[in-house]
């Protein structure tokens, strides 16, 4: 089974023409799911445009000095990185000075004119991923994008599929669960009945106020704009989410799950993280490593 290549055919199902892919956590597994779909993209020959929201495709990690895995890209693949990454003699050729900056300074998108490996380094704010994204897809036809859960409001007006990686980080392999569940559930909130009352929240909700409405008992929907200014997850969301009318006026559009049963930090039951993950998010769900899918219902 080649897991890039079903994680690109479940994007294209549901009518996106680009993929996000985010993590539950560090050490989720999602520089892997990124480097599958990359390397689906190549074999179909698709041009494709790849974006970051942090720092990705170093030999080691920058902040624990980890091992990460690497993204080699051949030639014509557009990417978005900063410019002081791009060293003497890199493989590749400047297209666009795109005015935004991150942590290491100006980002620019570039073409690869030699196969190799290339970092890639993103901005450092969702609006500024959203218009480097909007770039690349201007000149591609396929956008790739390495997220993070602090930037999924740069989704919410582009309809991109999104893929979400849990790995072997929380204490136990159920309490894994419950986050990618959380995660899941308040990425596809649907959207507000238009006959039923409605309290509309104007900014995040936090984790404080949702609980002071449900102990007073609101009845009402409790409307967000999208998933991102909900200020709380795991089993606080799960909570609260029995407890009120959560609603979501742009929700998001995950398709799939990915696992990363072994890790830095631990290691768990392979098989049955993978069928705990699809029975609690009825998505998908691949094991890149293992090259193994169940859906919800295997």
């Amino acid at each position: 089974m080649n897991a890039g290549a079903r994680l690109l055919e479940l994007a294209r199902t549901s009518g996106a023409q680009s993929i996000a892919v985010v993590g539950t956590s560090k050490n989720a597994g999602k520089s892997a799911d990124v480097a599958a779909i990359c390397a689906a993209l190549r074999q179909e020959g698709t041009l494709f445009g790849l974006c970051s929201a942090g720092r990705d495709g170093e030999t080691y990690d920058v902040i624990d000095g980890g091992p990460k895995p690497r993204f080699f890209l051949y030639a014509r693949t557009l990417l978005a990185t900063a410019e002081v990454l791009l060293g003497a003699g890199a493989a590749l050729e400047i297209v666009e000075e795109t005015g935004e900056r991150g942590a290491l300074g100006p980002i620019v998108v570039a073409r690869v004119s030699g196969a190799g490996y290339f970092e890639i380094a993103g901005p450092s704010s969702a609006r500024a991923l959203d218009r480097i994204a909007r770039s690349l897809a201007r000149r591609a036809e396929f956008v790739v994008i390495d997220g993070a859960i602090d930037r999924l409001a740069a989704l919410r007006e582009r309809g991109d599929a999104i893929v979400v990686a849990v790995g072997a980080t929380a204490p136990t392999q159920s309490a894994a669960v419950d986050e990618i569940r959380a995660l899941v559930e308040r990425l596809r909130l649907p959207e507000p009945e238009a006959d039923r009352a409605a309290l509309r929240i104007e900014g995040g909700l936090t984790a404080t106020h949702a609980e002071r409405l449900a102990r007073e008992g609101e009845r009402r929907q409790v409307v967000v704009g999208d998933p991102t200014q909900i200020a709380f997850g795991g089993k606080t969301f799960l909570s609260l989410a029995s407890r009120l009318v959560l609603r979501c006026e742009r929700p998001l559009k995950p398709v799939a799950c990915t696992v990363a049963p072994s890790g830095p930090e631990g290691r768990y039951d392979a098989k049955g993280f993978l069928r705990a993950v699809a029975a609690a998010t009825g998505l998908p769900t691949f094991d890149v490593f293992a090259g193994e899918e169940i859906t919800s219902a295997g």
